[in-house]
């Protein structure tokens, strides 16, 4: 498993966290977007950083889940993942 989460694996987690189903290529797209025009709320957020916690044995940030863009979440998280590597 990489120590960075890419756009691909965070439209795989929405689906499976929070049901709500984005193309790698939309995410891309819309990668400055609000998660809410995703589709994905404040639950389904903490859903998803709930996953990678299980996956990666880590706590997130706690900010994980306020996070309002995918850049933002994926810059976050992935800062993280590569300060505990």
């Amino acid at each position: 498993m990489s120590a960075q989460i890419t756009v691909n694996e965070l439209a795989e987690l929405m689906k499976k966290a929070a049901g709500v189903t984005v193309s790698p290529q939309e995410l891309e797209q819309q990668y400055d977007s609000g998660f809410d025009v995703l589709g994905i709320d404040s639950l389904g957020l903490l859903g998803i950083v709930g996953e990678l916690e299980n996956r990666h044995g880590t706590p997130m940030p706690p900010d994980a889940e306020r996070c309002r863009t995918p850049r933002q979440f994926l810059d976050l998280i992935n800062s993280t993942l590569m300060a505990g590597a």
